[in-house]
């Protein structure tokens, strides 16, 4: 189904689909930095839980900063 410019899709919080893709890779990259300080924190008194958190997050971050490059792609090829 085409869409025109005066459309905008939305989810059910009424967010606009198109901004998501940003969005999360925003929250990725911060989620990935964020993670890389719990991880050297951790490194750095000795304890390998916080390390092991830390390096968690930085690749929980990752994976979300990556899955919105997609999201942004996904949605400019919709939008040709």
């Amino acid at each position: 189904m085409a869409t025109d410019d005066t459309t905008t899709n939305t989810d059910a919080q009424g967010k606009d689909l198109g901004t998501q893709g940003v969005e999360d890779t925003v929250k990725g990259k911060v989620n990935e930095a964020a993670g890389k300080v719990q991880k050297n924190v951790g490194k750095a008194v000795g304890d390998d839980e916080t390390e092991a958190k830390g390096k968690a997050r930085e690749v929980g971050g990752k994976v979300q900063s990556k899955a919105g490059e997609v999201e942004q792609k996904v949605d400019d090829a919709l939008k040709q």
